[in-house]
């Protein structure tokens, strides 16, 4: 059965019912951008009813009247023979969407159109191997399209369908498509190139050689300091709050209480949290969320691009001192366009902090002379920047 030509169902259109004809020319250029109708998914269909429609298509270009123009889009649909479609145009739930907009603002339709939109059973969610971005590269939004139609072809065929386990499949397996590479594989290289063409020369002449470098996992590494201390709590034997004379001792203290949250002050003592329980029972998960810490999300972005360079420079176990560790991170952030001007004095807390934390958990050695990472420190190294590159891009908040 051939594809329906949008130019020749707007021509039967024009006969029958000419007074929808050009509320449907409106939406159908809206839906497919161009493109074929029979590359329209059900995906498709509803983000354009339930939030293109009634905030970007002007009630001048809709003929005043949103629902008529989604009405004028179903009967087009329905000529075609795509009478799923057509359905969710004039669908109760599409009606209620629409006024809910108009009658209660944008924030009511849109937190209406996101449940509806969950509810169909075609959004894909996230998992384990990658959370999706709300700005998506091409190759993601191509990922997003085709999870999404397999989930509605899985849907229409009366399959019991697992959402999540569907979604990592059509990520993680090969595909002819793709000359036998995975859509996981493509997300994660745009991803990691977007990363390295950040801000200024010199940002992107530091990160280049980590394009490749970070494309493969990194190994989880033992962390033998955190790991006595979470023992220790977790023994029984309380353990007492005086017990560090070491400022490393001190800090991993404070780390594994504030920052992890592995355990917490009970009078005058300190006792393993159910999550610090989980971390030494879990090597690799006490290895992700140390790694996560060395670029914590919740700290400003200028913070947070100061450690990114400083672990880039000190990710292969070069030997510096730390005077010039702050001068090349100066260097490297001055470049990215931070108003005011980057000075050293900028970056000196949050590069201070990061060696602290590094060498707290025993993957740096640090002094006033030098500052070098060991072969775990590197890994972790590697981990923290992957994590980083990789994480999904989210809207600014204004808040």
């Amino acid at each position: 059965m051939s594809a329906p030509d949008v130019t020749a169902l707007l021509a039967e259109l024009e006969r029958s019912q000419p007074d929808l004809a050009e509320e449907a020319r409106t939406a159908v250029e809206w839906l497919t951008g161009g493109e074929p109708l029979e590359t329209v998914t059900q995906l498709d269909v509803c983000e354009f009813l339930w939030y293109t429609l009634p905030l970007k298509v002007g009630p001048q270009k809709a003929g005043g009247d949103h629902e008529r123009l989604a009405r004028s889009l179903g009967r087009l649909l329905q000529l075609g023979g795509m009478d799923r479609y057509a359905a969710l145009c004039v669908s109760p739930t599409t009606v209620q969407i629409l006024r809910t907009y108009a009658r209660e603002g944008e924030d009511a339709g849109t937190n209406a159109y996101q449940q509806a939109l969950e509810a169909t059973g075609v959004l894909p969610p996230d998992v384990p191997e990658l959370q999706w971005s709300m700005i998506m590269g091409p190759e993601e939004l191509g990922a997003h399209i085709a999870c999404s139609a397999a989930l509605e072809l899985a849907i229409v065929a009366g399959e019991s369908v697992d959402r999540t386990e569907l979604t990592r499949r059509w990520l993680t397996q090969p595909r002819a498509d793709l000359g036998g590479d995975t859509w996981l594989n493509r997300v994660h290289g745009e991803r990691l190139n977007r990363w390295v063409l950040g801000r200024g020369p010199a940002r992107r002449e530091l990160a280049q050689p980590f394009e490749v470098r970070l494309h493969a996992p990194v190994s989880p590494q033992p962390l033998p300091a955190l790991h006595r201390l979470l023992s220790v709590a977790a023994s029984g034997e309380s353990l007492p709050l005086r017990l560090a004379p070491s400022p490393e001792a001190a800090r991993l203290r404070d780390l594994a209480e504030r920052e992890l949250g592995a355990i917490r002050r009970d009078g005058a003592k300190l006792t393993i949290t159910d999550y610090g329980r989980r971390l030494l029972k879990s090597k690799s998960a006490m290895w992700s969320a140390v790694t996560r810490l060395l670029l914590a999300r919740g700290e400003h972005e200028f913070e947070v691009s100061a450690r990114e360079a400083a672990l880039m420079l000190l990710a292969d176990g070069t030997l510096m001192s730390p005077a010039k560790l702050l001068e090349r991170v100066t260097e490297v952030v001055g470049g990215e366009g931070w108003h005011p001007a980057t000075s050293l004095e900028d970056v000196t807390g949050p590069v201070t902090d990061l060696v602290a934390q590094l060498t707290a958990l025993g993957l740096a050695f640090s002094d006033e002379l030098a500052v070098r990472m060991d072969r775990s420190g590197q890994f972790a190294a590697l981990a923290a920047l992957r994590a980083h590159a990789l994480r999904p891009r989210k809207y600014v908040s204004s808040g």
